[in-house]
């Protein structure tokens, strides 16, 4: 017994040696407190740059008389009294709030029905889904130019109209103020399907099947099943959807540009906030700090739709 005791310590693994205590006198090893902001430097550098300092910047200018060619003296608050008793800037507040009303809603639900089409599982869908997706990867100035060779007066759908006799004479889309604003805002649709059907289709990859089971057991047909479950567990992404699209339409220009030339359409009747502070800021009599102020309201617009589609997604959560 004593010799397989014996034989069996022999065996057994020497203990590891214990750590070896710290020297003394020595601290403890800290990073230097500036650290963190050593890797945040090149953010903060970049959104200071390209965005803090220019909206800085902007209120600054809409404070006083500057223009294009000349530095500006301190006028208050003249800018904004003006933009206020200025029937142009209503004008131009009035389309660009009649554009977000339009737009936003198709953005909302048209993208929503169009991926939920385009969700299922069958062959050759994901040529479809590239092919609604294209607008999105064009340029803007392209697809401007393609609707304006669509909607002028010898375009493809007045020539169609009329050889199928439905019209007599041209429709004016791109000289009519009202038409050419509905123009533009079908192109802003058309453009904008394919990108906002991107986040629905990532929504619509969460809801769980089980729920769509459950349903079609309950004898839920294919539209009951659309608003009693589709929609209550897309409504946060419908939220977000509408935000990104009120903030894009109160911001659009480059369609009206486009398809209505550099008066904003006859008379600058098609005229938004975008296109007015252009007009205004630009050019050798360009008036700086007025479009500075124009911008600062606009961007006070913005504003409150921003936090309204926040408010809407708060009590939905709630």
């Amino acid at each position: 017994m004593s010799g397989a005791r014996r034989a069996t310590g022999a065996r057994r693994a020497p203990a590891p040696p214990a750590p070896a205590p710290p020297a003394a006198g020595r601290a403890p090893r800290h990073r230097p407190w500036w650290t963190p902001y050593l890797f945040l430097a090149p953010g903060l550098v970049t959104v200071t740059l390209f965005s803090l300092w220019p909206f800085v910047n902007t209120v600054v200018l809409s404070l006083t008389d500057a223009r294009i060619l000349r530095g500006g003296h301190f006028v208050g608050l003249a800018n904004y009294t003006r933009a206020l008793a200025d029937d142009d800037f209503w004008a131009a507040t009035a389309n660009s709030v009649l554009y977000l009303v339009v737009v936003v809603p198709a953005l909302v639900l048209l993208p929503l029905a169009l991926a939920v089409l385009v969700q299922a599982k069958v062959p050759g869908i994901g040529l479809f889904r590239s092919a609604f997706y294209t607008p999105v990867i064009a340029s803007a100035v392209v697809v401007g130019l393609i609707w304006q060779w669509v909607l002028r007066s010898d375009g493809l759908v007045n020539t169609v109209l009329q050889r199928l006799r439905v019209i007599s004479e041209p429709v004016p889309f791109l000289t009519d103020s009202r038409l050419l604003l509905c123009s533009a805002m079908l192109v802003t649709v058309w453009k904008g399907l394919g990108y906002y059907m991107v986040f629905y289709l990532a929504a619509l990859a969460n809801v769980p099947a089980s729920l769509y089971e459950a349903a079609a057991l309950d004898g839920a047909g294919a539209a009951r099943r659309f608003f009693s479950v589709t929609v209550p567990q897309v409504k946060p992404m419908m939220l977000l959807v509408g935000t990104l699209s009120a903030v894009s339409a109160l911001r659009v220009f480059t369609e009206i540009y486009i398809l209505g030339g550099e008066s904003g359409g006859p008379g600058g009747g098609a005229r938004t906030l975008p296109f007015l502070i252009r007009q205004v800021g630009l050019g050798f009599a360009g008036e700086t700090g007025y479009a500075a102020a124009i911008s600062v309201l606009l961007f006070l617009l913005t504003l409150v739709f921003s936090l309204l589609g926040r408010r809407l997604s708060k009590g939905d959560d709630a």
